[in-house]
């Protein structure tokens, strides 16, 4: 927990305040008089408590001639790690209020609504601070108070300060629980030797009822018999019935499965089907632009062959040229019929003809073109048509191939749906089978069921290798067994029956009570042990810290654990030794009021690590101190909580100077019988 601000009103000496305070060390200081430890004791007042070393009512603390006062802790809920503190206050700010009025009346108030202490607790417990342990808030006169304490109240106080209490709560849960045990075995003894006199006398009248006792136990055995072999005959036949239920649901699941897998093969027969139309259009368009390639450069090749023929006349070239033109037509035609033309490109076929009409015209044109340049046109229109035939053939092979798979996918698409058809008849069919059957299977299990709870009436389920005809011949010949008997009396057999279970009763629980009790003295062991083992550790590291800070003050010091196996005896030694002295404990005689404060908060701030709570206040840490001292405590006290999230209130009359530090000052002052507060800068 951590504390923003203080609102004093009307509280003491303080008509109106607002004291900010800031994470980390906080120094109240000011001349004796002034307010400052009254900033701790509102604090304390807010926090719950409601006896002070100030007053025994909260009323004395109202200012004088006023009727009400009203203290306001102003606490830190931001989130830490993405949680709350508190998280049902969903704000970063808690206003937490204590109001007094002077005839006696007191509350508080929690986010400006009235609150119970209760509440205020349980708030105060998910912060993590108890206002009443003295090494949280320590007020004035306290260092002198812990001095005096007993080891075992000092040990107490530590145990809450770190929350170590549950440990302690745990011994002394379990010890309380082992002396109830011991004082159950004592009664349970008693109880046990006078019932085993008591039985001694029955067993001797219950020999002569044996032979009847066996022959009832005998028969109520043949009929439990009986039941559960009728109910392990109807069970078989369930057994045999879920077991077709689960072969017809398991051949349902696995015709699903073969149905989807023959869908997706559909599917994608039907995609690769449509891929083959597209790619045979391809292949056609291709054919076509190709053979019109391979015609204009033939055409070509064969005009200027007539170009270069001088002897004939303009009239037979351009007739030639012309039979030329329909004999390639021609053969387009013949191509086209071929390769199955589609309707859509007969307009490509009059476009094509067209073009040789135009392109006898412009060979026409060029019979006049060197001759040298027309046989270099003719090799190249050689070379040219070398590769579109060879592109044809190509086109060719993939038209066939294309025709090969394409009727390969439409004989598949015919296999799934027929397959699909069928698994579509195997899977009604199997449905039909697995109504019939489940049926079957819901009125026998409730022929089971009728005949097990007929066989509960007669006792657990037993096993039997007989079948029901011969345990009922068994019935019949123990029933006049019994029938010989009839004229034996049931009172010994009763009386007997009670204390014999009386008796094996109260020696079980005796029993138990005897087991209770290792397993109570056990537990106290191992949580003593636990206990033990924390606190030891605790104080090993505060030990070790303690010396520490002391070295700096030319002392030494140890803290260690005493008659550590009686936990209600078991306490804290602090032990000092100043100037060279040997380890003594710290007490109220040996040492001097300087050297109790210096060991105190020595000790206190070796604690602070181990602290559960964020929040820590010290009222009048350095009284009796010298300067030296003082000095070196305070720049401890600095260092021991910078880098750690917590928040620790300190108040001295002293002037201290801790320049270059992060320490938040703050002065009080007393103007006229009104406490005023100052921040340093």
């Amino acid at each position: 927990m951590l504390i923003r601000e203080v609102i004093l009103e009307n509280f003491m000496s303080y008509e109106y305040a607002r004291i900010p305070l800031k994470s980390g060390v906080n120094i109240a200081c000011g001349p004796n008089g002034s307010g400052k430890s009254s900033i701790l004791l509102g604090i304390s007042v807010a926090l719950g408590q409601s006896y002070t070393e100030r007053s025994k009512k909260l009323s004395d603390l109202i200012r004088w001639g006023k009727d009400q006062a009203r203290v306001t802790v102003v606490l830190d809920n931001t989130r830490k790690k993405g949680r709350r503190p508190a998280p049902r206050i969903n704000k970063d700010s808690i206003f937490l209020t204590r109001m007094f009025r002077r005839d006696g009346k007191y509350w508080f108030e929690l986010e400006n609504k009235a609150a119970n202490k209760k509440r205020v607790e349980r708030l105060l417990s998910k912060l993590g601070v108890d206002p009443n342990n003295m090494l949280v808030i320590m007020h004035q006169n306290m260092v002198e108070q812990f001095t005096v304490l007993q080891p075992q109240e000092k040990l107490k106080i530590v145990e809450a300060a770190v929350g170590f209490e549950s440990y302690r709560q745990n011994v002394s849960k379990a010890q309380r629980k082992l002396k109830r045990i011991l004082s159950q075995e004592e009664s349970v003894g008693k109880l046990l030797e006078s019932a085993q006199q008591t039985l001694s006398y029955w067993r001797e009248q219950h020999d002569r009822y044996q032979q009847k006792k066996q022959l009832r136990m005998k028969r109520k055995f043949l009929e439990r018999e009986f039941a559960w072999a009728e109910v392990s005959k109807r069970e078989k036949t369930v057994t045999e019935l879920k077991s077709e239920v689960r072969e017809k649901q398991s051949e349902i699941s696995h015709i699903k499965k073969e149905t989807e897998i023959t869908r997706n093969q559909l599917r994608k027969l039907q995609t690769r089907l449509k891929q083959s139309k597209t790619e045979r259009q391809n292949l056609i368009q291709g054919r076509l632009k190709l053979e019109y390639e391979r015609a204009k450069h033939e055409t070509g090749v064969s005009l200027v062959n007539q170009t270069l023929e001088k002897t004939r006349s303009w009239s037979e070239i351009q007739q030639e040229y012309s039979q030329d033109c329909l004999n390639q037509i021609t053969r387009l035609e013949t191509t086209f019929q071929r390769i199955q033309n589609p309707i859509d490109t007969r307009a490509q076929f009059a476009e094509l003809k067209e073009t040789y009409e135009n392109l006898g015209n412009t060979w026409a044109q060029q019979l006049n073109l060197r001759s040298e340049g027309l046989k270099g046109s003719i090799e190249d229109s050689y070379e040219q048509l070398e590769k579109l035939h060879t592109q044809i053939a190509d086109v060719e092979a993939k038209m066939n191939h294309l025709n090969s798979e394409s009727e390969d996918t439409n004989e598949g698409l015919i296999y799934c749906r027929i397959n699909l058809a069928l698994l579509k008849y195997q899977k009604e069919n199997a449905a039909k089978t697995l109504k019939t059957t489940e049926k079957q299977l819901q009125t026998s299990l409730a022929s089971l069921h009728e005949a097990v709870e007929k066989a509960k009436e007669t006792g657990p389920q037993i096993a039997s290798t007989k079948d029901v005809a011969e345990i009922l011949d068994e019935i019949r010949l123990t029933d006049g067994h019994l029938a010989a008997l009839a004229d034996v009396s049931e009172d010994i057999e009763r009386m007997y029956e009670s204390y014999s279970k009386l008796y094996l009763d109260l020696k079980e629980k005796a029993q138990l009570v005897a087991e209770s009790r290792e397993k109570a003295l056990e537990e106290v062991g191992t949580r003593m042990t636990a206990w033990r083992m924390v606190i030891q550790d605790l104080l090993k590291h505060v030990s070790l810290r303690y010396n520490g800070i002391l070295s700096q003050t030319q002392a030494i010091g140890a803290v260690k654990l005493v008659n550590e196996q009686d936990i209600e005896e078991a306490g804290l030694e602090i032990l000092v030794g100043f100037k060279g002295g040997k380890l003594v404990p710290l007490n109220s005689y040996t040492q001097s009021g300087g050297e109790r404060s210096t060991a105190t908060i020595s000790f206190l701030l070796a604690l602070q690590q181990h602290v559960r709570s964020r929040f820590r206040a010290v009222d009048e840490y350095d009284i009796h101190m010298d300067p030296r001292n003082r000095e070196i405590i305070a720049n401890l006290l600095v260092s021991s909580i910078k880098g750690r999230d917590a928040q620790y209130l300190a108040i001295t009359p002293s002037q201290m100077t801790f320049t270059g530090k992060d320490v938040h000052i703050i002065t009080v002052q007393n103007v006229e019988g009104t406490s005023l507060i100052r921040e340093v800068a």
